[in-house]
């Protein structure tokens, strides 16, 4: 399959192809579902770092369309690891619940990134919801040492039984409905508690992308926390 125009100006930003092979599928929630992969030398040709992401390509209606996902527990020795799939309407959640050991996506690798916060802040203060759930986890095994408040945005009952990695005895999970502008609205009422000094925090953002460019203005120019201490990234775009 083509990638079209976008895979060309991938391919300008030097983007790296790869092929991976579905190995196995497991139905997490009924609106989630993991999806295990051989990784086609991604791992051995690139390394790992935390919320490593990838972009796959699924066919929509004959055209190409792009999404990305986060690398859930890869293992550079076995070249393996696994993609979870918020489940919606679309070419890519139909394509997750088709998925069976055999099967072949192509995926390229181009814009991730990611640097420990240094100095390591005396809490991670994290935003998100399922759609970044996988990275949430990636972020929070960085310094696992280190306590956490998490702010997770759900939309339906079964996102409360969703696998955030949590230590109970580090991490704190606040969970918030989608409702209106309520995670925004949370999240300026409580967050300014847990900053000491601005200069030592660090704050990851991965929501839908209105809210998450709101809270990213809010953090840097309300807040005034430096930039390189505020990670920020729209995961997806409410309709």
């Amino acid at each position: 399959m083509g990638h079209g125009w976008e895979g060309v100006v991938l391919k300008l930003f030097r983007g790296k192809d790869f092929v991976f092979t579905v190995t196995g599928a497991e139905q997490v929630t009924e609106r989630y579902r993991r999806v295990h992969f051989t990784d086609g030398g991604l791992l051995q040709a690139i390394g790992v770092h935390p919320t490593m992401w990838v972009r796959l390509w699924f066919d929509n209606a004959g055209k190409p369309h792009q999404r990305a996902y986060t690398l859930v527990d890869p293992d550079v020795e076995t070249g393996t690891f696994s993609l979870e799939f918020a489940l919606h309407d679309g070419c890519a959640s139909d394509w997750s619940r088709k998925a069976e050991p055999g099967d072949t996506i192509e995926a390229t690798l181009q814009g991730t990134e990611f640097e420990v916060p240094d100095p390591l802040p005396p809490r991670l203060l994290v935003i998100g919801d399922p759609a970044s759930l996988p990275a949430i986890n990636s972020l929070l095994e960085v310094a696992p040492e280190v306590p956490a408040t998490i702010w997770f945005e759900t939309s339906h009952d079964s996102d409360h039984g969703l696998p955030l990695r949590l230590d109970p005895e580090r991490h704190e999970l606040r969970t918030v409905p989608r409702e209106g502008d309520q995670l925004f609205a949370e999240v300026k009422a409580s967050l300014p508690d847990l900053i000491d000094d601005p200069a030592n925090t660090f704050v990851w953002v991965a929501c839908d992308t209105t809210t998450t460019r709101r809270l990213t203005s809010y953090l840097l120019k309300e807040l005034s926390l430096p930039k390189h201490r505020v990670r920020a990234l729209g995961y997806w775009r409410a309709a």
